[in-house]
């Protein structure tokens, strides 16, 4: 039996559970191809799960992202070939050396594009796309509060914001931060405190038409009072911790608000959606009008300080694990 080194969370905790070590190797079963590990992704969900706010079985091997070579097809996989590299969002157990992706969920990368930025972008990449295109699709009559505007999402975010034409404010927590934001397009970049009031004076007192929240506890009072009147909220994440239970009156004296609390897998439905977003990611990275950033590369066994530089909100960018 081939082996394959592998993060292994065998109970829930902090970062020191993640146990490095030799597994089996997974065998790709009908309809998988197994793939020779180039790059994994870092997010905050494989945290929720080694906590234990996501449910997951034990022993478990996180992680669902990344890019690397197909190693082998299992049965009846036709649409691929051995040698051939590909991405994805929906692998299993991908902190390892080896894991298995199911076939249809492949995403192919262009020729253009390196190994690097390709395991980079599917998760937070298509998470950018979904929310800019679908949950609240973005135009020139639009103003957006995008927060945490220099992490992983954030980036890119602003980014496919300005290519829809929308005004973008975004907040960070630090001057190197705001740098980024700047330089992704940002048209005013805020600090974490007060930022309501600096929303409201830079809209004449309107309020923004959409707010994306990835950040959660810590700043979705705030974004709801940040909204103009039949604004939508949209929580896509909670780095800073889950939302405590709300009274829907709020959005009735907000304003007739919206809120949403979308996440990725419903806006990957079918085939044709999956491939539309990652093209329309990919031909604006090879064409130069999206930038990918890496904020930092770590070897498979140290997970550990990945997931804990992630959680402390000390990186910009995509974090990614080398195998």
């Amino acid at each position: 039996m081939a082996m394959s080194k592998a993060i292994v969370v065998s109970e829930f905790g902090d970062s020191s559970v993640l146990n490095y070590t030799e597994v089996d190797a997974p065998v790709a079963g009908p309809g998988q191809v197994l793939v020779r590990m180039r790059a994994t992704g870092v997010n905050f969900i494989e945290i929720y799960q080694r906590k234990g706010i996501y449910s997951i079985p034990l022993p478990h091997i996180l992680g669902a992202e990344g890019m690397g070579t197909v190693e082998a097809l299992g049965e009846g996989v036709t649409n691929l070939e051995v040698g051939q590299r590909i991405a994805f969002t929906e692998g299993i157990s991908t902190y390892a050396e080896f894991a298995l992706v199911p076939a249809e969920k492949a995403l192919l990368i262009p020729a253009g594009m390196d190994d690097l930025t390709a395991a980079a972008l599917p998760l937070q990449g298509m998470t950018a796309h979904y929310l800019a295109s679908s949950t609240f699709p973005l135009g020139p009559e639009h103003t957006a509060l995008v927060h945490a505007g220099a992490g992983g999402v954030g980036l890119l975010l602003i980014q496919l914001a300005k290519l829809r034409g929308a005004r973008v404010l975004t907040t960070v927590s630090d001057e190197h931060k705001a740098e980024l934001a700047r330089a992704a397009g940002a048209d005013e970049v805020l600090d974490y405190e007060g930022f309501d009031v600096r929303v409201r004076e830079l809209t004449n007192g309107r309020g923004v038409d959409v707010v994306y929240d990835g950040v959660g506890q810590a700043t979705f009072d705030r974004s709801l009072m940040s909204l103009a009147i039949r604004g939508t909220m949209v929580l896509f994440g909670a780095a800073s911790g889950p939302v405590p239970e709300f009274d829907l009156q709020r959005l009735n004296s907000g304003g007739s608000l919206f809120i949403t609390r979308p996440t990725l897998w419903n806006y990957l439905l079918t085939a044709e959606e999956r491939n539309w977003r990652w093209g329309e990611l990919t031909d604006a990275v090879v064409s130069g009008k999206l930038d990918v950033r890496i904020g930092g590369t770590y070897p498979l066994a140290e997970a550990a300080q990945a997931q804990d530089d992630l959680a402390g909100r000390k990186t910009t960018g995509k974090l990614l694990l080398l195998p």
